[in-house]
């Protein structure tokens, strides 16, 4: 038995290591960054909920991940920002167990959502004159609903296992928000159980996901490769290059960080690709998939026109 005493309950986060000076730079930086990413995304919403034309099967499951990600950032970002100051820096128990629990649960919805929005591609390419049959409003609804029914039942049973550890050794987080990994580094109780499900759980929501990502896209190349004219072939290609390079850098980071074998690597390593998932892609979402795109560049002229949006 531990003496409730010698159990933290509160943490302290490094957050992002080096001089004052280099941390200023990380804060105004990261604040710009966190700053335009709430603006993307906050635009993507609100012109694919008001522009008709924009009222599509896919334009939905990007405004559903425009959402997940303001949440995401949301979550993470404003404590990173406060790690600027050593006040800043402390998080209570109960606090940083929410993080830890929005975190996964957004991550894990937002590789479901990445599945749907690839059977999606894959409806409208390999199977056009039954695409708007097979694609309503009902099996949108339905898809966006099991994300989120999924993220939760993934995430929820090992965030309530960490919630009953006894955190003794210290209370210093080696990370810049409450992750799972440098969290059981701090408990004082065997956690081989929890590692055993934190596997197999980013597995499951990674790899099944990612499995119906690369099916849908096999499907789509061979199809397309089978379009007998070149404009026709680069079109259909265009729909879908946007989504493999978000899907690419999210997935090769995530994997990284939880679907290995407990290997030594630093969490200096760590936090620097951590930045990927959490702060670079949320930002990379709505260039890639939205603004790129000449139907929405069109409603960005018509709602900003001080913007300018070029091709």
């Amino acid at each position: 038995m531990f003496d409730n005493k010698s159990i933290f309950k509160e943490f302290i986060i490094v957050g992002f290591c080096g001089t004052p000076a280099l941390q200023y730079f990380f804060f105004f930086l990261l604040l710009l960054t966190f700053l335009l990413t709430l603006f993307c995304n906050f635009m993507v919403m609100i012109i694919t909920s008001t522009e008709r034309c924009l009222y599509t099967p896919m334009y939905f499951f990007i405004r559903n991940l425009s959402f997940l990600e303001v949440c995401y950032v949301l979550s993470i970002v404003p404590k990173l920002l406060g790690t600027i100051t050593l006040h800043g820096r402390v998080i209570s128990f109960s606090g940083c167990i929410t993080q830890l629990f929005f975190f996964f649960f957004l991550s894990s919805t937002e590789c479901f959502l990445f599945g749907a929005m690839a059977y999606d591609r894959y409806l409208a390419i390999c199977h056009p004159l039954h695409y708007t049959t097979l694609m309503d409003s009902y099996m949108c609804r339905n898809l966006t609903i099991g994300s989120i029914m999924g993220g939760f039942v993934t995430t929820f049973p090992h965030i309530i296992l960490i919630s009953q550890l006894p955190f003794c050794k210290n209370n210093v987080v080696n990370h810049f928000f409450c992750d799972s990994p440098p969290l059981l580094q701090l408990a004082c109780a065997d956690t081989y159980l929890i590692d055993l499900i934190d596997f197999y759980s980013a597995a499951l929501v990674i790899l099944t996901s990612l499995l119906v990502t690369l099916l849908s896209y096999t499907h789509i190349i061979a199809t397309v490769i089978a379009i007998p004219t070149q404009q026709g072939r680069s079109k259909a290609f265009s729909t879908c290059c946007t989504h493999l390079i978000v899907v690419s850098i999210y997935y090769g980071t995530v994997i990284f960080m939880y679907v290995r074998p407990k290997v030594s690597f630093s969490f200096t390593l760590n936090r620097v690709v951590a930045v990927f998932y959490t702060i670079i892609t949320p930002i990379l979402n709505p260039i890639i998939y939205c603004l790129r795109n000449k139907e929405v560049k069109e409603s960005v002229r018509k709602r900003l026109p001080f913007i300018i949006c070029y091709s």
